[in-house]
This record gives C-alpha cells, sequence and structure tokens, in this order.
C-alpha cells in the first residue's frame, strides 16, 4: 500500500465526528477494521478481509434502526472498500439519502461517500439535483463550499441549465471562499459545454481583478483556456495580466503564496503561458 493511501484511510475516521486522531469516536469493530488493512503482508490477505467487510455491511444496512452516527461510521467504512477495490454499489443509494437529511456533518460524509462513489453520468446523479440546489441556497458558508463542491465533479452538461444560475450568484458572495469554488465550477462548466457560459464573460473578468488572489488564480484557469481558443479576441487584456505578474513578483501577495520564497511559480507560469500566447504573432 502506498504512502499516500495509507495516510488517505487514516484519515477517514475524522469524518466520523469532524475531529481527527484519536479523539475520532469509531467502533471497535471499525479500529479492528483499520489494524487490520495496516498489518496485512500481501494483496490476497487483504482482499480476504475487505470481501468479509463487504458482506458485514450488506447485512448492516439492510436493519432498519441504523441511527445517524452508525450510518456515518458505514459509509466511510464503505469508502475503505471502494478505495480498496471491492464492489460497494449496494451503498450508494444509502450515501444519497444522507446528503438530503441530517444535519452539517451528515451531509459532509454523504457527499464525501457520493463524489467517491459516482461518476456524472451516473443513473443516481439525478437524484441529487434537488439537494444540491437547496445547499448552494443555504446561509451556512460550509453547506455551500461543499454543494460546489460536488458540482465541479457530478454535475453533467445536462444538467448545467439547472445549476448555472445559483453557481453564478455565488460570485457576487462575500467570502472569497465561495467565489473562489464558484470560479472552479463554472470553469468545470465551460469545459463541458463551453456555450452555456458565455453571457457571463463579463463576470469572469470581474474575478479576475478579485482582491482575493485566490478568486483571481482560479479565474486564470478559464481565460487560459478561453485565450488558447481564440486570442484575437483576449489581446486586450495585456495589461491586466502584465498587472497581475508585478503584483506577484513584487510580493503583494500572501506569504502563502511563496513556494520557497518563490512567490506563487505556478501563478507565473500560468501568467507566462497565458502572454505567451497572446504576443505569439507579435513581430
Amino acid at each position: 500500500m502506498s504512502d499516500i493511501m495509507e495516510r488517505t484511510i487514516a484519515s477517514l475516521p475524522g469524518f466520523l465526528t469532524g475531529s481527527y486522531g484519536k479523539s475520532a469516536n469509531i467502533s471497535p469493530g471499525f479500529q479492528h477494521l483499520i489494524h487490520c488493512i495496516g498489518d496485512c503482508k500481501s494483496k490476497q490477505e487483504e482482499e480476504k478481509i475487505m470481501k468479509k467487510e463487504i458482506e458485514i455491511l450488506k447485512h448492516r444496512l439492510l436493519q432498519t434502526d441504523i441511527n445517524k452516527r452508525q450510518m456515518r461510521e458505514y459509509l466511510v467504512r464503505l469508502i475503505y472498500c471502494e478505495m480498496l477495490g471491492q464492489d460497494a454499489s449496494f451503498g450508494y443509494i444509502h450515501a444519497l439519502k444522507f446528503v438530503q437529511q441530517g444535519t452539517l456533518l451528515d451531509k459532509r460524509v454523504g457527499y464525501l461517500a457520493v463524489t467517491l462513489f459516482l461518476h456524472e453520468n451516473h443513473e443516481l446523479i439525478m437524484l441529487l439535483i434537488n439537494t444540491i440546489q437547496k445547499d448552494l441556497q443555504s446561509t451556512n458558508i460550509v453547506e455551500v463550499c461543499i454543494a460546489l463542491t460536488v458540482v465541479c465533479k457530478l454535475i453533467n452538461t445536462e444538467m448545467i441549465p439547472a445549476i448555472l444560475p445559483l453557481v453564478e450568484e455565488k460570485l457576487q458572495h462575500p467570502k472569497a471562499i465561495v467565489r473562489t469554488k464558484a470560479v472552479m465550477a463554472l470553469y468545470q462548466f465551460y469545459r463541458k459545454a463551453p456555450n452555456l457560459v458565455q453571457h457571463i464573460h463579463d463576470k469572469f473578468r470581474k474575478s479576475l481583478c478579485d482582491k482575493d488572489p485566490g478568486v483571481m488564480s482560479a479565474s486564470l484557469n478559464i481565460y487560459y483556456d478561453l485565450i488558447k481558443s481564440n486570442p484575437d479576441d483576449y489581446s486586450d487584456m495585456v495589461s491586466s495580466l502584465v498587472d497581475v505578474f508585478q503584483q506577484v513578483i513584487d510580493k503583494k501577495l500572501p506569504s502563502d503564496y511563496e513556494y520557497y520564497r518563490v512567490p506563487a511559480p505556478w501563478l507565473l507560469i500560468k501568467l507566462l503561458k497565458m502572454m505567451s500566447v497572446l504576443g505569439s504573432d507579435d513581430e
């Protein structure tokens, strides 16, 4: 098992309580499963353990008296099974139901499971649309951010019109994290159906000038694709890109964007690529 996989598996129990480490309240059976997975000496031994776990979960999910804490644990255990190559499709509907009801913590676990279990063209996605729309209109910032994250992964071309107006509204949200995630969601929409987001190019430009560097850098992804497809339409952006480039070079961005004392290197690379495309026809 790779180091990344081991760290991912070790962190999953924290989703049960919103805490991490020893404080996560998990059942003895779940603790035993985690230890057994970590102690496996071969792939065959791991598969034997996970197949047994699948049978246990199939039986327990048929029970009618499951409380929310137990369901959170069962969903995380299903995630373990899927990550380790087992088919947990019998539990997909339970993840969907959990998203649609319960507390923020329940939604968090449910959405995590759904985004890992399903793909954008899965037949169950239709059952998720109303819940996503509701969460996008929530006053709770965390619910909005979770919904936007799910939108980036699970909304296909046919469903974009139902979600687009709500995502578009979030470009004006007072919280930068919401605006950033909205730009990222719109970028995914552009990649899937560019004709559906043509009308909001002016709002993309405002995002490029956003006072928060996270929002600004997220908007560069959209403009990089737009510039590559038709550089002549965006030749007037050179001065704006140069201004952003100069701000980065002058270290006007927060220190969080520095990498080994180099100011936002990935942002600089993106800006240089964009200016290179725009200036490719210059003599």
